[in-house]
């Protein structure tokens, strides 16, 4: 699925946060085993599988909370029921997930990570801004975006995230998206908004209909 998964970690106390835990959950555990890092939060771009599939796993492995949009937790449920998921999945872990919204920090250590309510891809999609990076998941990816076409996709709300909320940060914030779809695996927010076609409609309604082509 070429996925990325990142550490946030507070150099001063070494609590770190994991973005989107899946797939290798040995691996990111041994990394910050190495970088001396004590995973103490998981933050959720959103709840497709490819994006939290090592969930349970760190969660065993680690004490560490959840953080989830809050328009996204009823959303894991029809999440659960597409893929064949467990529907119980968030009733055995309820006590490890903390709604987060628009604006809130995430204090990791001392280190502040705002969120970013990205809608489009699912209802509840989030991205991550902390110290001048962008941890974009499935909103924004180096000159493409995420699909409208799933349970809860919308293309309306996905062109006001794309072009009123991403598209108004500063030109120097990198850009950290959450697959390697693009020819590099990383690109300043002034390159995307210059080059990425999708945060360059004007139009509603031309990018919903670009959006809806097969």
């Amino acid at each position: 699925m070429m996925n990325f998964v990142y550490l946030i970690g507070c150099t001063e106390t070494r609590e770190a946060a994991v973005v989107d835990p899946a797939w290798d959950v040995p691996a990111i555990l041994e990394l910050a085993r190495k970088s001396d890092l004590r995973i103490t939060r998981i933050l959720l771009t959103h709840g497709h599988p490819d994006h939290m599939n090592g969930l349970e796993a760190l969660l065993d492995a680690t004490d560490a909370k959840i953080c989830l949009h809050a328009q996204e937790t009823d959303y894991l449920k029809e999440v659960a029921a597409f893929f064949g998921m467990p529907i119980d999945f968030m009733g055995r872990r309820e006590s490890s997930f903390q709604a987060v919204s628009d604006g809130d920090t995430i204090i990791i250590g001392k280190l502040p990570v705002r969120v970013l309510h990205t809608p489009g891809h699912t209802p509840g999609s989030q991205c991550f801004l902390v110290d001048g990076n962008l941890v974009s998941g499935d909103t924004l990816f180096v000159n493409a975006c995420g699909r409208v076409d799933m349970p809860g996709g919308d293309p309306e709300a996905m062109w006001h995230s794309l072009t009123r909320k991403l598209a108004a940060l500063d030109d120097e914030t990198i850009l950290y998206p959450g697959h390697n779809y693009g020819t590099r695996s990383t690109a300043t927010m002034g390159e995307q908004k210059r080059d990425n076609p999708y945060l360059r409609f004007t139009s509603l309604d031309a990018f919903v209909r670009d959006m809806k082509e097969p």
